[in-house]
C-alpha cells in the first residue's frame, strides 16, 4: 500500500534517547534505532520516493525540554510530517526526587503547548504521536517497575487526549508491546524496561510505517 509520504517531503522525528540512539555520534545522523530502521524500510518499500528524514532526539529529554527547543529543532525546519515520542523520562522524574519533575499536569500542559504552536506555525504539518512504553510484566516483583506501571496509564491517557484534540495519528506503543509480551519475555525486546534492542526498535519502526499508511 505504501505510506502517505510524498516525494520530496520532510519527516522529522523528535524525542528522548529511544529516538536519539547515538544520532550525534558515530551512528549519525539518524542513530541506530527505529528512525534508521524506518528509513531503511521506506527505501526498501518505496524506492521511488526521496524523503528527507531528520532525527532530533536527545537522550534524557522530557516534554519540557522539547518545549524549550521547539522553535530551533522543529518549527524552523518546517517538516511536512512530524513524529513525537516523549514521556518515560517525564514519569521517572515525577516519581523520583527531581525538583523539576514532570508530573501529569505539567506533561499535559507542555505537550498541548508544542502541538498548538505547531498547528499555528505549520498548519499543514501531519503529526504522529507515539506513546511512551515500559517493558515489564504486570506481575513483576520489582518495586520500581510496579510503581512505573501504576503511574504510566495517566501519561498514556494524556497522549491519547492530545491526539484526539489536535487530530493526529497515534501509536499506542505500550499496548502494542504488551501484546508482544503475551508471546515473548521483555528481555526479547529490551535488556531493561526502557531502552529497546534491535528487535524492540523493529517493533517501533514497523508501527510507524503502518501508522503512516493510514
Amino acid at each position: 500500500m505504501g505510506t502517505k509520504l510524498k516525494d520530496g517531503q520532510t519527516l522529522l522525528f523528535i524525542g528522548d534517547s529511544i529516538t536519539d540512539c547515538g544520532r550525534m555520534g558515530g551512528d549519525g545522523p539518524l542513530g541506530h534505532g527505529y528512525v534508521r530502521l524506518f528509513s531503511e524500510m521506506l527505501t526498501a518499500c518505496e524506492p521511488e520516493k526521496d524523503i528527507r528524514i531528520i532525527n532530533k532526539g536527545i537522550s534524557g529529554d522530557r516534554v519540557t525540554g522539547l518545549e524549550d527547543r521547539w522553535n530551533n529543532d522543529v518549527l524552523r525546519l518546517k517538516p511536512d510530517w512530524l513524529s513525537i515520542k516523549i514521556g518515560i523520562n517525564d514519569l521517572h522524574s515525577a516519581i523520583g526526587n527531581d525538583p523539576y519533575g514532570v508530573d501529569p499536569e505539567t506533561y499535559r500542559n507542555s505537550y498541548s503547548a508544542i502541538l498548538a504552536r505547531t498547528h499555528e506555525a505549520l498548519p499543514s504539518c501531519q503529526i504522529l504521536l507515539i506513546d511512551p512504553f515500559y517493558l515489564a510484566l504486570p506481575e513483576t516483583k520489582d518495586a520500581q517497575e510496579k510503581r512505573v506501571l501504576k503511574e504510566l496509564p495517566e501519561y498514556l491517557q494524556i497522549v491519547e487526549q492530545m491526539s484526539k484534540r489536535y487530530q493526529t495519528r497515534h501509536i499506542p506503543l505500550h499496548q502494542l508491546f504488551q501484546r508482544q509480551l503475551d508471546y515473548r519475555p521483555p528481555s526479547h525486546f529490551c535488556p531493561e524496561p526502557v531502552h529497546p534492542n534491535q528487535s524492540g526498535h523493529m517493533v517501533i519502526a514497523t508501527a510507524v510505517y503502518e501508522a503512516l499508511e493510514r
